[in-house]
């Protein structure tokens, strides 16, 4: 059974690994991981869970001292689209072997021009309509269509330019101006495609670009991340790539990235609006109800390692594991155990996530504890601290730690069963070296022989 799964799941992951477009889109979200994770601190700063903390603050700071730090969270946040469409852009342009540079700032243009540059909605005090670009499409909303233009203009890009539809220089000119000019005719045909295509959106219901993309492919794709099954898929997926070796997220995000990162702006910008928040399934929920100590939530078979193991293979491992795992880091345990292709820990590796995923969803759902308000702190922050200011409850602290309990509980029949096995392993030369012991007779020895 696991050798035809890893047959099937092995070539499937090693395609998705691959493939080029989405590699792109996976390591263009990658470029906004470390700016979100800077401005959560600012959003957990501002909003830091103690009763009393905003006013301490303020008799030192003044009132509305919060103000001063909204910069660093709406120059992030609230233009997550125009990040990514230019760390896409980047992306795809590496591995599609054009200018990187280039490519991203011609994404980032395309998707401008497909932008809403004026509001007939909001008026001016001399009652003409507002013309800017609003921080809404450059947020949550605009991030598929981010998505979409970057791989387009991009593919646009790379496809004139290989055909040699360029503008050549001599050899003495200097590489950056050969570069500039070589770009300017595939540059000006991505432009007019993605001018065109933002006419013709003017002559449908839609009107933008904008409009389109949200309610016929973002709007169906968050409503399925708000579903039941969209995170215990997700961790399912996950976990059995790991079981096979597989660094189980790095192939699933390039499929689930998306849809968590819009589920995570969206409850973010909720939350500084003082709005309810829509989203259970957010990406730090995901991360820090779901797995501890790393994939397959394996924190809890280092501690029965650590403290109850009787093998030496057991203790001296999970002393090893200790620290690492509470920082969420297993990569000792997943080769070193090994979990990977072990039988006997396969269940309860691929049970305990989806275990911690459902009692958390319940939790959330019945009013335990609060949903996650979108702050991104860094997947290594340990149980409790990660609960508590992802949500700002303490309670969401504790349930982390009554999770890993259970999943202790979980491991524990299974980790016995590995235990007793290594013991026995460990003490055969042992006994095998006694029942050599045994076989020999004083009988065979001869003063002759010496």
């Amino acid at each position: 059974m696991l050798e035809k799964l890893e047959k099937i799941l092995a070539p499937l992951s090693e395609k998705l690994s691959n493939n080029r477009v989405l590699t792109a889109i996976r390591d263009g979200f990658l470029v906004t991981t470390p700016l979100l994770i800077v401005a959560s601190v600012f959003l957990v700063i501002t909003n830091f869970p103690i009763p009393g903390y905003s006013e301490f603050i303020g008799q030192f700071l003044g009132t509305g001292w919060e103000d001063f730090l909204n910069p660093v969270i709406n120059s992030t946040f609230s233009m997550i689209a125009l990040i990514s469409v230019m760390g896409i852009g980047y992306a795809y342009g590496k591995q599609l072997e054009v200018d990187p540079i280039a490519s991203a700032a011609v994404s980032l243009v395309a998707f401008l021009i497909l932008t809403p540059q004026s509001h007939s909605d909001f008026v001016n005090a001399d009652g003409a309509a507002f013309n800017g670009l609003a921080l809404s499409n450059l947020g949550s909303a605009g991030l598929f269509l981010a998505m979409i233009t970057a791989l387009l203009a991009v593919q646009i890009f790379a496809y004139v330019k290989k055909k040699g539809w360029v503008i050549k220089l001599p050899d003495g000119v200097p590489p950056a101006v050969t570069n500039s000019f070589a770009a300017l005719i595939p540059s000006a045909l991505v432009m007019l495609v993605f001018l065109i295509i933002n006419i013709i959106f003017t002559f449908t219901p839609y009107q933008y670009a904008h409009n389109f993309i949200y309610k016929i492919l973002q709007a169906p794709l968050m409503g399925f991340g708000q579903s039941f099954i969209f995170e215990p898929l997700y961790q399912f997926l996950s976990t059995l790539l790991w079981f096979f070796g597989i660094n189980g997220p790095a192939v699933t995000n390039t499929v689930f990235s998306p849809i968590h990162l819009a589920l995570t702006t969206e409850n973010l910008e909720a939350f500084k609006a003082g709005q309810a928040l829509p989203n259970i399934y957010t990406q730090p929920f995901g991360d820090f109800f779901a797995n501890f100590g790393g994939g397959g939530s394996t924190l809890a078979l280092v501690l029965l390692m650590t403290f109850m193991g009787k093998s030496q293979r057991m203790k001296q491992l999970g002393r090893l594991s200790l620290v690492p795992g509470i920082f969420g880091i297993n990569e000792m345990v997943i080769f070193g155990l090994p979990v990977v292709l072990n039988p006997i820990i396969l269940v309860p590796f691929i049970l305990t996530p989806l275990v911690n995923i459902i009692l958390a969803t319940f939790a959330t759902m019945s009013g335990l504890i609060p949903y996650t308000t979108g702050a991104s702190l860094p997947w290594t922050t340990p149980a409790f601290f990660s609960g508590w200011l992802s949500t700002g409850s303490v309670i969401a602290g504790l349930l982390q730690i009554v999770l890993i309990v259970i999943d202790c509980l979980i491991y524990y029949p299974f980790f016995k069963v590995l235990d007793h096995q290594y013991m026995k392993d460990e003490n055969q030369p042992l006994e095998d070296e006694l029942d050599e012991l045994d076989e020999l007779s004083l009988d065979d020895f001869s003063m002759e022989d010496l």
